[in-house]
């Protein structure tokens, strides 16, 4: 199944801040939105430090107990792989700062898999394909499970995203997708081993590009002056091979939430459009 990506949308907050705390409420209202129309909702988190700050500004707003925690299932883009309880973690910062607070369904927390549990990043990877390929199964009920294919990029054997969150690094990398590796070039496998990773740790396991872009919206949350060339090349339109940040595209929308110090570098016709 699929289509052309949907369009994108550039947001520009006067702060580190105000990126947080207005992508924080705009989570919870689209978790808000999609709970009423489904009952449930999937949200892909990321780590760093604004992605963290967000889930920290979620726990702190008013509104965050309007949304239905216990009906909300949690997927990570990428993780290091490091022992579970490692703070390091991604799945560790977010139960330090949200999901320890909000009430979540223990069953709809899928963490990837860590150094304690398996042998390497790719055994870890290719487990939490399989459970990718559980969690759709269990949406498309009339689909043989057996029948799934886990390493194919194929709709049935991914659950609905509707918002991944992701950060970038200055070198332009998404999850644990760096410029150049072999990682940003898979497009036959839901989920990678990452091994001799240029930030550290060296060991880390990453969603893939075509699954990222399986996201009915992609929300590329930026802050910070160092990130401004690589937000500026993604946006110009770079090879995702050289600048992984110009790979991901929503199925409805992709959304750039940047503030002003990663904006000052975005090519100024992308704002004739305006922003939502």
């Amino acid at each position: 199944m699929s289509s052309a990506p949907g369009p994108v949308r550039i947001n520009i907050h006067p702060s580190f801040e105000v990126l947080a705390a207005t992508t924080a409420a705009r989570l919870i209202t689209k978790l808000l939105d999609v709970q009423n129309e489904r009952g449930e909702a999937t949200v892909v988190l990321t780590g760093g430090t604004v992605g963290i700050a967000t889930l920290k500004a979620v726990a702190d707003s008013a509104a965050c107990l309007a949304v239905d925690w216990s009906k909300v299932n949690f997927w990570w883009g990428d993780e290091r792989f490091l022992p579970a309880d490692d703070a390091d973690r991604n799945a560790r910062q977010a139960e330090d700062v949200l999901l320890s607070k909000i009430g979540v369904d223990p069953e709809r927390v899928h963490r990837m898999g860590s150094s304690d549990e398996f042998a390497d990043s790719q055994a870890a990877a290719e487990r939490y394909a399989q459970q990718l390929a559980l969690a759709a199964a269990a949406e498309h009920p009339d689909e043989d499970p057996e029948g799934l294919d886990t390493t194919a990029i194929v709709w049935q054997a991914l659950p609905r995203f509707d918002v991944l969150l992701l950060g970038i690094g200055p070198d332009g990398h998404i999850a644990s997708l760096f410029p150049e590796m072999a990682g940003i070039r898979v497009n036959d496998a839901l989920v990678v081993g990452v091994e001799n990773s240029p930030k550290p740790p060296p060991s880390r396991v990453s969603l893939t590009l075509p699954t990222i872009n399986s996201a009915q919206e992609v929300w590329m949350v930026v802050a910070g002056e160092d990130k401004a060339g690589a937000v500026g090349l993604a946006l110009a339109g770079a090879n995702p091979v050289q600048v992984p940040a110009a790979g991901p595209a929503g199925r409805i929308k992709t959304l750039w939430l940047l503030d002003q110090d990663a904006a000052a570098k975005v090519p100024e016709n992308l704002f004739l459009g305006g922003a939502s």
